[in-house]
């Protein structure tokens, strides 16, 4: 038995794998090729597919649009109001950064854009151009002016197109141009894709490059000059287009698209109406003769009556009509005589305008695709100051300020991008929206909390009047808080108006820089000073003044007992 038992034979494993160096997979490679990519734009257009040549078709009539918008009750106003408030304020120059000190480059460059604008038009202001730029946009979907460069590249005039349907456009066409762009100083450079416009009227044909594009293009073909080519005639050289189209197609598209079913019947409707007077029957009563006929005399006393009664001849007069009988006998029984009867038709006459609920609903939704209120278009039924006030501040916020803000982009980054500001830039100035009720509200709980000083109080009245701010009151006192100045007695007062002001410079101290004089360690208030002020907490607390009062004090007290702790006391 034993000899039978034998050991089980030695079983053992061993990895078997490819010799030399295997990096585990991972999807970054260090000995491959950076990877190369397009620099430029490679979407698709639209416009590609629908159109067999380059030159885009209008999608819609625009004379169309135009009737549309002449015919209306609502849409001229709605225009009228987005043209009025988005570029109606004026165009101004503003600092596009926060700086402690003018330098004489940021004043040059701040009278040279002003003489841009200025000088942007000879016929308008600037301000002009765009309330033009804007009704048209609002009314075609699109408007275009035209720009025109000095012979050293610089913008130098502003043209508005008038006539907006009679220019078309093509494809963004190949091939890709780099192009310059300025931002902050510093060159940037990106590749796109420029269209040609051109101007039919009246079988005359004009050819406009798009803005920015640096090729020369002939005004009268619309080629490009080709290296090699004889020189264009400054005459014939094109000039750029700028447009302004809303939304993402090609001409734009008007916003209040969506109602143009609404405004046309609204125009029926009125058309429906203007015929009833024009065409209606009018005729306010009815005269019935049973068991006769009217005598021709009376037929034309009545036909008189009708023809005269207009003015002072038709006043207190009578109307006597007479009837002959049907039958033929020569006596008229008393059962066979005619009837006269007159029935009023007045009640069954159309007493107003028809469709009114229905005009009324057009209107309110064909203003909605403008997002404006009644109080904009000239409805001022329901409003009241605070819901006024409340309107406004909404529709200035959600409507203007993006309309101002997108405009301005426009004018620096595009139009006037080649002039490289960096400290100045344009901007569509706004109103002042600010409730004087809120401000009233935030002045009296500040005056009451002591952090109201006579200098903050001067300058928002003269900034909530209009007025030129001047400078500061003379002395240390128009810095301190009202509610403080209160609590000091007559003599601290005196004191306070012989002290002063911190922002008063004298010819012995330096214009900048730190003040090299030594200080003083004088006390700013007195112990007899400080007695004073804990009796005048007292008695405020006595007589049971107002506790936000005897807070604003006590905070007072506090904060000149840790002033004088901490040793400072420097006037």
């Amino acid at each position: 038995m034993e000899a039978s038992k034998k050991k089980p034979a030695g079983m053992g494993v061993r990895v078997i794998k490819q010799q030399g160096d295997m990096e585990p997979y991972t999807v970054f490679y260090d000995d491959r090729k950076p990877i190369e990519k397009s620099d430029k734009s490679e979407q698709l257009h639209i416009e590609e597919q629908v159109n067999a040549s380059d030159w885009i078709v209008h999608p819609i009539d625009m004379h169309g649009l135009k009737a549309l918008v002449s015919n209306s009750t609502i849409l001229p106003q709605c225009i009228r109001a987005y043209k009025n408030n988005i570029a109606g304020f004026g165009i101004g120059v503003r600092y596009a950064c926060d700086c402690d000190e003018e330098t004489p480059e940021m004043k040059d460059e701040w009278s040279k854009l002003e003489g841009i604008l200025e000088l942007l038009n000879m016929e308008c202001m600037a301000k002009e151009i765009f309330e033009k730029i804007i009704t048209a946009r609002e009314t075609y979907g699109i408007a275009y002016t035209e720009v025109i460069r000095d012979t050293m590249g610089n913008v130098v005039q502003l043209e508005y197109i008038k006539d907006t349907p009679s220019i078309d456009m093509t494809c963004p066409l190949q091939p890709y141009i780099e192009v310059e762009f300025f931002h902050k100083g510093e060159s940037v450079k990106r590749k796109k894709k420029f269209r040609k416009f051109r101007q039919t009227v009246g079988g005359k044909t004009v050819y406009f490059k798009e803005f920015g594009d640096p090729r020369i293009m002939n005004k009268k073909d619309g080629e490009y000059l080709e290296k090699g080519e004889e020189q264009i005639a400054p005459d014939d050289i094109a000039n750029e287009i700028l447009d302004f189209p809303l939304g993402d197609d090609p001409y734009g598209e008007v916003r209040w698209i969506g109602q143009v079913l609404t405004i046309d019947g609204n125009r029926r409707a009125e058309i429906l109406n203007n015929n009833y007077f024009r065409k209606g029957r009018h005729t306010p009563l009815m005269i019935l003769i049973k068991g006769g006929t009217l005598s021709d005399e009376s037929y034309e006393k009545l036909q008189r009556y009708v023809n005269d009664i207009e003015g002072e001849s038709g006043q207190h007069s009578f109307l006597v009509l007479e009837t002959d009988t049907l039958e033929s006998g020569t006596a008229m029984d008393e059962d066979k005589q005619p009837n006269v009867e007159v029935k009023d038709l007045a009640s069954i006459l159309q007493k107003d305008e028809l469709f009114q609920e229905y005009q009324e609903n057009g209107r309110k939704k064909t203003q909605s695709a403008f997002l404006l209120p009644d109080l904009y278009v000239g409805y001022t039924k329901d409003f009241n100051r605070s819901t006024s006030q409340a309107c406004i501040e909404v529709t200035e916020k959600q409507v203007f300020q993006p309309e101002r803000e997108s405009l301005g982009w426009i004018i620096n980054k595009r139009l006037l991008n080649g002039y490289r500001f960096r400290h100045v830039e344009a901007y569509f100035m706004e109103p002042d929206v600010t409730d004087p009720d809120d401000v009233q509200k935030i002045l009296n709980v500040t005056e009451r909390a002591g952090g109201l000083t006579p200098n903050v109080a001067k300058e928002l009245t003269y900034k909530t009047l209009g007025l030129d701010n001047e400078e500061p009151y003379a002395g240390k006192w128009g810095d301190i808080p009202l509610a403080y100045q209160k609590a000091l007695t007559q003599a601290q007062q005196n004191s306070l108006l012989q002290q002063p002001s911190v922002n008063t410079k004298t010819d012995e101290e330096p214009a900048v820089g730190q003040n090299t004089k030594p200080q003083t360690k004088a006390k700013a208030v007195t112990d007899d000073e400080m007695s004073q002020l804990d009796d005048q907490i007292q008695k405020a607390e006595s007589i049971g003044e107002n506790t936000e009062v005897i807070e604003v004090l006590k905070s007072i007290r506090k904060a000149l007992g840790d002033y004088e702790v901490d040793g400072g006391a420097d006037v």
